[in-house]
């Protein structure tokens, strides 16, 4: 939301907004653009019929004061989905969706495009390198390259934001089980992925992880005048500590991403640029030079050992997380951390789900930050969550100086490894090392 804002001003919007929280790195970028509320809450009297559009953020509630002062005026509402459809649906819309790997895929077609030249708008749920904002939505772009959501787009439009884009070309990269708030069940949560395929248009194209059992079967199904496009894992090689792709006629390319996942990654974006007309050259000539998306494996150049943060926080994106880094650092002392910060992973009937994500580290501690448990929790204790683990030598921390402890007494380590999409108890990691 806050990405948008700043596009909407940069594109000659009047834009002000309203928080009950902001966070860094949303706080600081606001004011840099003049853009931060002067305060935290909620203000119906800011809400006047001189305001031409209300963009509804999928956290506020169906009760909000400013919401309901802006319906009693009979205002123009819609969710941040269907504001970018508005100004994107006379461009081509590539739509990258799934459980994990979504922002990874749109970084490296975002990429991939920029080195060729091409012009185009995203939108994307992470800092990239080469780019000033993860949105981007000039009027003369003939494609949107989006990273299409499952969570709903607002309380007042119970639809995955994924369907708001009207997708040409879809991607499906893997689908595992999230947002138990939500989707209460496995079904339930699948069957939005169902309606996603479904909704591809006659003449456009479903590119899709064929590994993936639950995504093979729902994009294997027939569609009339749809393409169906599945994928596997790049050919790759690990060698001398470094990662090369390897093409159809055996010629190596470096690359600074690793992992398994990565490889699916790596292919689901090449699979999705050939339809726009990228040329393999082309390809692989850009994917050297692709450094990742903030926070997603994202080595941070610290003194000492080797340091990755990741918003790892699902128990699919933590396994796949976890075991890259051990197969990269194998026989070397890793020691990984993961903050509970979600709704899913602070339910105790799908923590469960977190059973065996970890063994690939030799060690490992989870953290449960008390205010977020008491808000989040539904009842979860701190003992129940570390059983889920099922994780021998595994360990709680409940607060920042309990996680500055826990590296002090593994300062020795030769790999760290942070995943988290919360605040890690404003811990600042980089800190440690320096």
């Amino acid at each position: 939301m806050h990405s948008l804002a700043i596009e909407a001003q940069r594109l000659g919007w009047k834009v002000t907004g309203s928080d009950d929280e902001i966070y860094e790195p949303s706080r600081t970028r606001l004011a840099n653009h003049g853009l931060l509320p002067a305060y935290q809450g909620w203000n119906p009297a800011a809400i006047s019929d001189e305001i031409d559009l209300v963009v509804l953020g999928m956290h506020a509630k169906a009760d909000n004061p400013e919401l309901a002062a802006a319906k009693r005026l009979g205002l123009k509402i819609c969710s941040y989905p269907q504001f970018v459809f508005e100004l994107a649906q006379d461009m081509q819309r590539v739509v990258v969706a799934g459980s994990h790997g979504k922002t990874t895929i749109t970084s490296m077609i975002m990429h991939v495009l920029k080195a060729a030249g091409r012009k185009f708008n995203y939108l994307v749920g992470a800092t990239v390198e080469g780019f000033d904002n993860p949105i981007r939505l000039d009027a003369d772009a003939p494609v949107i390259v989006i990273e299409g959501d499952e969570y709903f787009a607002s309380c007042q439009d119970e639809h995955p934001k994924f369907l708001s884009y009207k997708h040409h070309i879809a991607v499906i990269s893997g689908i595992a089980w999230d947002h138990i708030n939500v989707f209460p069940t496995l079904n339930s949560y699948v069957r939005q992925f169902d309606h996603l395929a479904d909704a591809s248009p006659k003449g456009g194209a479903l590119i899709f992880n064929d590994d993936d059992p639950i995504v093979s079967v729902i994009c294997n199904k027939e569609r009339p005048d749809v393409t169906p496009t599945p994928y596997k894992a790049h050919p790759h090689v690990y060698e001398g500590g470094k990662t090369y792709l390897v093409d159809k006629e055996g010629h190596r390319y470096e690359v600074s991403f690793f992992g398994d996942h990565n490889m699916s990654n790596i292919q689901a974006a090449k699979e999705a640029t050939a339809l726009l007309g990228i040329q393999e050259a082309e390809f692989y000539a850009a994917v050297q030079t692709f450094k990742g998306a903030a926070k997603r494996l994202e080595r941070l150049h610290v003194a000492g050992p080797v340091v990755y943060r990741d918003f790892a926080h699902a128990p699919s994106k933590v396994r796949a997380t976890v075991e890259a880094v051990a197969q990269k650092h194998a026989g070397k002392a890793a020691v990984g951390v993961l903050e509970l910060h979600t709704f899913s992973s602070l339910n105790p009937d799908y923590i469960a789900q977190y059973k065996g994500s970890l063994d690939a580290l030799p060690t490992a501690a989870i953290y449960l930050d008390a205010d977020v448990l008491q808000k989040k929790g539904k009842g979860l204790t701190a003992d129940a969550a570390l059983a889920s683990f099922g994780k021998q030598g595994l360990v709680v921390l409940s607060n920042a100086d309990e996680l500055k402890a826990f590296y002090t007494q593994h300062a020795h380590s030769d790999v760290w490894l942070w995943m988290s999409s919360g605040h890690l108890g404003g811990l600042d990691i980089a800190s440690l090392y320096n």
